[in-house]
């Protein structure tokens, strides 16, 4: 991916690693486009970078995916990159006991799954008709090792993964590159209050800067899956044995 005169549309820009993302796009010389459903964050950021644009989304909405593609589409017909990296993350426990909120169960696996699939078929058109396009879907480590704390969320992150590698093979002659990033714990609002930054252990959370400046650079290098930190491990634990192994240190 080329790092400057893209335009790069990408989701959950508010906060964490997409507001970081955009950031950094932005100084580098890229027409940036932020999504979110909180209003006034969309504002307070694009008015701190000048020249930043945003629309207010939320990505359980079909009719509203569809809509602000069209109008972003539009508005910005150079538009060549876009990111799938609204999500959110929920502690579940389905033990006896424990009653489950559905309606969170279903917010989750909308954003998470829907959300993106959904974004992808809206762009897909489009991309495909622009010259170094990119669709970015942001996976996670735990898509690969699960945390029990967080069933849903990991589950949901397995299904991005097993689609993008069907994304990629089903679009392999239309021109659009696929990449999935794989982020490990990173300092965000998603995981709330944790463990302290650290550049090792596995329950270590890097930080959002650290995070992007390894992900811009595997994204300018061309890599198709990007696994950040800590999540190389995730990853590489691809044997029952080693799943296993890896889960009794995440879940400890």
């Amino acid at each position: 991916m080329k790092m400057q005169g893209n335009t790069v549309f990408i989701t959950g820009g508010t906060s964490g690693i997409g507001k970081c993302l955009a950031e950094v796009l932005h100084e580098r010389g890229n027409q940036v486009i932020i999504t979110g459903r909180r209003q006034q964050r969309l504002e307070e950021i694009c008015q701190r970078h000048p020249g930043m644009r945003y629309y207010a989304l939320d990505v359980t909405s079909l009719g509203a995916i569809q809509a602000v593609a069209r109008k972003a589409i539009a508005e910005f017909p150079a538009l060549n990159v876009v990111f799938n990296n609204a999500g959110v993350q929920m502690a579940f426990n389905f033990a006896p006991g424990h009653p489950l909120d559905d309606r969170a169960l279903e917010t989750e696996v909308s954003t998470n799954v829907l959300g993106p699939m959904r974004v992808a078929a809206a762009f897909l058109p489009h991309l495909s008709t622009r010259p170094d396009a990119v669709l970015v879907n942001v996976s996670s480590g735990l898509a690969f090792v699960p945390r029990a704390r967080y069933p849903v969320y990991c589950a949901t992150k397995a299904a991005v993964h097993t689609w993008t590698l069907s994304l990629r093979h089903q679009l392999r002659d239309s021109g659009v590159k696929v990449v999935e990033l794989i982020p490990p714990a990173v300092v965000t609002e998603l995981g709330g209050p944790g463990k302290p930054v650290s550049s090792s252990g596995i329950h270590a959370r890097m930080s959002v800067e650290t995070f992007t400046t390894e992900t811009l650079k595997e994204l300018e290098a061309g890599v198709e899956e990007i696994a950040v930190g800590d999540a190389k491990k995730l990853v590489a634990a691809t044997s029952p044995e080693a799943v296993k192994k890896v889960f009794s240190v995440v879940n400890a």
